[in-house]
């Protein structure tokens, strides 16, 4: 793919994630009335599509709750702000390997390992537009843990995320994330439009470099539709990356937590100087309207 700027931009924020971050900042949004109202801060901000992950209210750990999901999905639909809702099937392939000694038993703590009806079961009980679909399994950040997911449950994830009229947005890690990416459009188990998000700077994924970045984007089919994010320090420049390599934005405390050195951010604040950064270069930024109508998304 010709490096060729994108002109027509959207802003995808991912307000919460499931990652350690709780502690490490007040913004990050915890309780279900929480993450609504920063999706909420965000869209007005800027942001088209707003991803989210769900927490348990008291403990803010990760969680799978239908429950949660469902008041989090309803308390954004009774706004009146247009948002375009996007939410993570990411969950129920965490395994933790014991020690390096005798990795089995799995350790209990930190496993949740789940088939592929129930990892699907909140979108479709919540139907919303977007959801993501992490395609492959990797080393995740330090210690024991695997990122799992293979290709049999992929396929019955994507085959039931169609089915539901959801349109699965691809979450590539590496390059042969996308590789059985365009299989499972081959396939016919993911329809056009094709919707990715190249997820760079991930231990122990695509380092955000920009060798590996434009690899990543090569590896993207030119009629397909990609966003791409880095993580930490390098989070903030990588809107710019992604426009200029024809692509979209993401941001949010899932990636980042600071909007400067030293300095804790918000939702709205990352979505805001993302927006600053793409119309400094000269593109606009679209809204979910726009967006629907380029990724043939069923509104709820």
């Amino acid at each position: 793919m010709p490096l060729s700027m994108n002109r027509d931009v959207f802003i995808t924020c991912a307000v919460t994630g499931s990652g350690d971050t709780v502690a490490k900042s007040k913004h990050v949004p915890i309780t279900p009335k929480q993450i609504a109202e920063a999706a909420v801060e965000a869209a007005k901000a800027g942001a088209a599509i707003v991803h989210c992950h769900v927490r348990d209210p008291e403990t803010g750990a990760p969680s799978r709750r239908n429950d949660l999901y469902k008041e989090v999905t309803d308390r954004i639909r009774q706004v009146e702000v247009d948002i375009v809702l996007n939410l993570t099937a990411g969950m129920g392939g965490d395994m933790i390997f014991g020690d390096v000694e005798k990795p089995l038993p799995l350790k209990e703590q930190g496993t949740d390992m789940a088939g592929a009806t129930e990892r699907v079961s909140h979108v479709a009980e919540c139907l919303p537009e977007i959801c993501t679909l992490d395609c492959g399994t990797m080393n995740f950040s330090l210690g024991d843990y695997v990122m799992t997911n293979t290709p049999s449950m992929l396929r019955a994830m994507a085959k039931q995320m169609t089915d539901l009229g959801v349109r699965p947005e691809i979450e590539a890690f590496d390059t042969g994330h996308l590789w059985f990416a365009k299989q499972l459009v081959e396939e016919g188990l993911i329809e056009d439009p094709v919707l990715i998000q190249l997820c760079m700077g991930i231990p122990w994924g695509a380092p955000d470099d920009l060798n590996t970045y434009m690899a990543m984007v090569n590896n993207v089919p030119s009629n397909w539709t990609f966003s791409a994010f880095s993580i930490g320090r390098n989070a903030m420049a990588y809107p710019a990356a992604a426009v200029l390599a024809g692509g979209n934005v993401r941001v949010g405390l899932e990636d980042n937590l600071y909007i400067g050195k030293g300095q804790l951010a918000t939702n709205a604040q990352l979505v805001e100087k993302a927006v600053n950064v793409v119309e400094s270069m000269g593109a606009r930024i679209i809204g979910p309207a726009e967006v629907r109508e380029k990724l043939k998304l069923k509104k709820r």
